[in-house]
């Protein structure tokens, strides 16, 4: 599927790739869920994430809170509050030091209060989505704040583009677990 360039495919590739990640959650046995991320193996993945995320609860409380900056950053410019994306210190050469700062936050979250919060900020990102027209969405220079980029970019790289990148770790996981077990 092609990066979403209109509300129509945006909140279809949302919604797809939301019930794909959820399936292959709802299909993840107990073994694969309880060892924890081990990607070492694969030489290519040399991104921060391959290391960081241990865990389930981990790339579901990862989702749940880009959706968090994604609501607050459009509530608060919509509020006449100028708010970059990047909460500061943060920006985009530094936001690898952001997500570690979520992961932290949240090695006491359960998983089931994950998947809660996954799934409450997966539905508010999609209704605020749908309050915006096409045009709004994916029309430059609508928003000054949202710079030389579209409002609906940022809904896609945090729903669709974001539960593919979820899915992809998921399923790498999945082959790894019995090679694993082996060692």
């Amino acid at each position: 599927m092609s990066r979403p360039t209109t509300k129509t495919d945006l909140l279809t590739a949302a919604t797809t790739n939301y019930e794909k990640l959820n399936e292959l959650i709802l299909h993840l046995t107990n073994e694969e869920l309880s060892t924890p991320f081990d990607f070492s193996v694969y030489e290519k993945k040399k991104e921060a994430h391959w290391k960081r995320d241990k865990n389930l609860r981990d790339i579901l409380i990862h989702l749940y809170e880009w959706h968090q900056l994604l609501l607050n950053w459009v509530q608060s410019n919509q509020n006449g509050e100028h708010k970059p994306f990047i909460p500061q210190p943060y920006n985009w050469k530094t936001y690898g030091n952001l997500n570690m700062e979520f992961w932290n936050k949240h090695q006491t979250t359960s998983l089931d209060n994950a998947k809660n919060m996954f799934q409450q900020s997966h539905a508010q990102v999609i209704q605020l989505a749908e309050s915006f027209s096409n045009e709004e969405l994916f029309s430059k220079d609508v928003y000054p704040w949202v710079g030389g980029s579209t409002l609906g970019s940022y809904f896609v790289s945090n729903t669709s583009s974001h539960y593919n990148w979820a899915i992809k770790k998921l399923k790498a996981h999945k082959k790894i677990v019995p090679k694993l077990k082996k060692i």
